[in-house]
């Protein structure tokens, strides 16, 4: 067997991209960057780079992340810090046209978080905005303001975009990544209005009380209450030590 010749394999670099999803004003969004270098210098894009020699995915996606957008990833075993988000793999993409530079590979991920504050743009993101993911998801990108010409999300991530979207609207039904969108301690309100942005329905909240507080595992109540939604106090839970909901959150037919 003649010894290995890296030579004899074409070059091609490693991106991640990330789609982060988070819930403000009761809506579904996802952070959009303003690109400031070509390719596609100004249109808007997700957030991401490429991958450095010295760093593995999980690793890159979180420095991309925090300097882009100012944020910071956690585990999911650990502790969530101010500001934290989730972060998972979602997928890879590789069509050789993707990327008009080289051949690039691309490692998306799905970010999922609280309600946040104005993105802080970094890196070569020009500007960063969040915007409600119907909005990105149209043809004509939709992010153009009065008098601009808008386009469509730069590369493939429009594309990238909508398996992140779907990836976390079939995983709350089952799992409890609902309460990665909610505050350390949140009421059922706020996490039926989760679920409510997410898939885009409206639900019950007698069934939708009565199912999440019935699921073993799903919440756990902290002993306080609130009145930050008006209204009567109301109950103050956190999020249980349940991974996967059983019975699950079955999505309502639309």
């Amino acid at each position: 067997m003649p010894p290995y010749d890296p030579s004899a394999f074409p070059p091609f670099a490693v991106t991640v991209d990330l789609v982060v999803l988070t819930v403000r004003r009761h809506a579904l969004c996802a952070l959009a960057v303003r690109r400031g270098e070509p390719p596609f210098q100004g249109r808007w894009a997700l957030p991401g780079g490429f991958v450095r020699a010295d760093e593995d995915l999980e690793a890159a996606a979180a420095r991309e992340l925090a300097e882009e957008t100012g944020l910071h990833a956690h585990c999911p075993a650990g502790p969530p810090p101010p500001y934290g988000a989730h972060l998972e793999q979602l997928a890879t993409y590789g069509d050789p046209k993707r990327d008009p530079r080289m051949r690039v590979v691309s490692v998306a991920h799905l970010v999922l978080a609280p309600d946040l504050p104005a993105p802080t743009a970094g890196g070569d993101a020009h500007s960063a905005r969040w915007a409600p993911v119907e909005t990105l998801l149209e043809q004509d990108g939709g992010l153009g303001r009065e008098g601009e010409q808008s386009a469509p999300l730069a590369f493939d991530h429009a594309r990238i975009l909508a398996d992140g979207v779907e990836r976390a609207r079939s995983k709350i039904e089952y799992s409890s990544l609902a309460t990665a969108f909610c505050p350390q301690e949140f009421t059922v309100g706020e996490l039926r209005r989760v679920y409510e942005a997410v898939w885009g329905v409206a639900l019950d909240p007698r069934n939708f009380h009565r199912k999440v507080t019935g699921t073993p595992g799903f919440l756990v109540p902290t002993g306080g209450t609130t009145t930050r939604q008006g209204g009567r106090p109301a109950q103050l839970f956190r999020a249980g030590g349940a991974t996967l909901l059983n019975p699950p959150m079955l999505r309502p037919e639309v």
